[in-house]
């Protein structure tokens, strides 16, 4: 008991500390830095516009996860919400993502039932309002956070800082290749370097993006004068600078020591730093003593204990060997020794790929036949479940545009599928290969849209059971030796029975960009899900471009909606590969009407696989004319500012997503 109540006040102890050392943190005043309206929302928990907000708050970080900009609008009339977010340029996909989802959750703790609002957190901004701002330039209310230290020469400092944010400007705003984005590094005194770094919202015009990082240039060389870095928030740029490379791609080697990351906080963090430090060290010592006592005293009183692979753990067993009888009927089972030897124990250099669930390994066979291995991550989401799921799927279906499985091996900790082994791996591998691509004549393009089309109409209608795919890609359609399209990993597989057609799921599952917006936002999926998936599939394949991260280069968020703005204004051929030599344009013309009608953003008026294969076969087929995509936003080139059924402003197409 006492040993109990010892480590018990340990623990206590530990918390107390930790809630008093994060006491310093919250002094700090770190991001996130909130800027709320004074107008609420009448009525706010029954409020439409509350709802809206809601919902289109959750669907930003999906965006964020292929786009470092998006504006977004959600809903109808008055209760209409328009979003914006911004990431600064040097940060990845993933890591807008991660601060797009935390500024979400800040803004609506910060803000609550505020009809407008602005969030910046330390990489990227979210704005939203009752009223469409997008395209309008607002520098009203900026926001100055400065270190408290100070230059020792202050006037010879800003002025120094400021001219390298006016070049700065001048290339954001007037450099079209800049993508309103800027860095640069400029020396001062003996062993200083000022790096610095502005970025504007991709809905401004070049003079409006160069007003706004003027205004903002004026308002930090007043509020945070002289000071050894500082930055700037506004709702339409950004502007930061410091005396350390707080960018990626900055020039860290050239930092002077003294200069080393202090936040927007100032000097007073200096003194946390090394009081955090020492506590946590403390802590981590008194932890591990606890713990280390915990254990010992545990082993005192014999508590029995079981390996991960015990097999007298029962938790283990039913973890890992559910389903696992059933797996057992079928005479497709490999042990784990024949699976080693034939990839080497797993080695990197058999490595093909990774999968969704875990990497996939180039295997041989005793008797030479090579096979490839899906070992299923320990840190995966699929389970027991999704494995058992995809195990008996497989094993029940026969076509020859779907791969092919030819066992299985549960092992303790170990989960592994073997398939027939694709010689030219994955269509994404070949696809968005430049030089591989070349392969990929219009013809063996028709012959995969044709064969992927084929296969899908199979688990929908032809198979025994009704199948949904539910994670359509490039990367899960193989090649053989021949380019023959075959569809793999049907983890996320849905069985449906009878004339069932629709069903709802909390859990979300598949690939953003290539999933329907009824199931991205709401979980519902049904067979024109897949539809959908394959009509962004199809796109890709006749135009050779990805349908995410298209907006790089051709300043559209995506590839369906730069697809769906070019058909609107017949200039459609543009998207042709110029790798093609042997496609007709009126061929090309009516597989791009194909595709759009496959991702109109209402399920009900997307055709059926049976009908899309009809289609694709026939040039006699009356087309029937295609309905607005979902998610139509994005920054178009200047020579393309009319969008059908969208608004446009300075060239920024919105999305309008009505609630279902």
């Amino acid at each position: 008991m006492d040993d109990s109540r010892s480590f018990s006040q340990t623990i206590n102890l530990i918390l107390l500390c930790s809630f008093l050392f994060g006491l310093q943190d919250l002094a700090l005043a770190d991001p996130p830095y909130p800027l709320c309206s004074n107008n609420t929302i009448n009525n706010s928990l029954n409020s439409s516009f509350q709802t809206n907000l809601n919902n289109l708050l959750s669907l930003l970080p999906l965006n964020a996860s292929v786009s470092k900009y998006n504006n977004i609008s959600y809903g109808n009339g008055t209760d209409r919400v328009y979003a914006q977010y911004m990431c600064l340029d040097y940060v990845t996909n993933e890591n807008c993502q991660d601060c797009t989802t935390a500024a979400s959750q800040a803004i609506m703790n910060l803000c609550p039932s505020r009809t407008e609002a602005v969030v910046w957190e330390e990489v990227c901004q979210l704005r939203y309002s009752n009223t469409n701002f997008f395209g309008q330039l607002n520098v009203a209310d900026n926001i100055g956070k400065d270190n408290v230290l100070n230059m020792s020469d202050p006037v010879h400092f800003q002025s120094t800082v400021d001219d390298k944010l006016r070049n700065l400007t001048k290339i954001a705003a007037f450099n079209s290749s800049a993508n309103m984005y800027a860095t640069g590094e400029e020396p001062f005194a003996t062993d200083d370097i000022v790096y610095a770094l502005v970025q504007c919202t991709l809905d401004l015009s070049p003079d409006d993006c160069n007003k706004c990082l003027e205004a903002a240039i004026k308002d930090v060389s007043s509020i945070c004068y002289g000071s050894r870095g500082a930055r700037l928030l506004s709702r339409s740029c950004y502007l930061r600078y410091e005396l350390y490379a707080f960018y990626e791609g900055a020039n860290e080697s050239s930092v002077p020591a003294k200069n080393q990351p202090t936040s927007a906080g100032g000097g007073r963090k200096i003194w946390v730093i090394v009081v955090l430090t020492i506590g946590s060290a403390f802590l981590v010592v008194m932890l591990l003593v606890s713990t280390l006592y915990s254990v010992a005293m545990k082993g005192n009183r014999k508590v029995q204990l079981h390996n991960i692979g015990d097999p007298h753990n029962k938790d283990f067993q039913e973890q890992y060997f559910e389903g696992l009888d059933e797996l057992k009927v079928h005479d497709a089972s490999f042990d784990l020794a024949t699976i080693n030897s034939a990839t080497y124990n797993f080695s990197n250099t058999n490595l093909l790929g990774q999968g969704g669930f875990g990497p996939v390994y180039k295997g041989v066979l005793p008797g030479g036949k090579e096979v490839a291995v899906k070992r299923l991550s320990s840190l995966s989401e699929q389970g027991t479940l999704e494995f058992t799921n995809e195990v008996l799927l497989i094993l029940k279906l026969q076509h020859k545009n779907l791969v092919r499985l030819l066992g299985f091996c549960v092992d303790q900790q170990e989960k592994l599928l073997v398939y027939e082994f694709m010689p030219n791996n994955s269509l994404e591998v070949v696809l968005f290969d430049p030089k591989k691509r070349a392969q990929l004549t219009w013809s063996k393009r028709l012959s995969i849209i044709n064969g992927i089309a084929r296969g899908i109409l199979y688990l929908h209608e032809d198979s025994r059971l009704r199948i949904i795919h539910r994670d359509l890609k490039a990367s899960n359609v193989l090649l053989d030796f021949d380019m023959n399209p075959k569809i793999s990993d049907f983890g996320m597989a849905r069985i449906f029975a009878g004339a069932e057609g629709e069903a709802n799921t909390a859990r979300i599952v598949g690939t953003y960009g290539y999933m329907a917006p009824e199931y991205a936002m709401e979980g519902l999926y049904s067979i024109k899900s897949d539809v959908f998936s394959f009509g962004v599939l199809l796109l890709e394949i006749i135009t050779g471009r990805r349908n995410a991260g298209f907006h790089q280069s051709k300043r559209a968020p995506n590839l369906v909606a730069y697809a769906w703005h070019l058909w609107n204004e017949g200039n459609a051929l543009e998207l042709m590969d110029p790798l093609l030599t042997d496609g007709l344009p009126d061929e090309f013309l009516r597989f791009i009407h194909i595709g759009l009608l496959c991702v109109q953003e209402d399920a009900f008026e997307r055709p059926t696989m049976s009908s899309v294969v009809v289609m694709l076969k026939g040039e006699t087929v009356t087309l029937a004319q295609p309905q607005q995509p979902p998610f139509s936003v994005g920054r178009f080139a200047e020579h393309h500012q009319t969008l059908t059924r969208s608004c446009s402003v300075n060239g920024l197409t919105n999305s309008s997503i009505a609630p279902r």
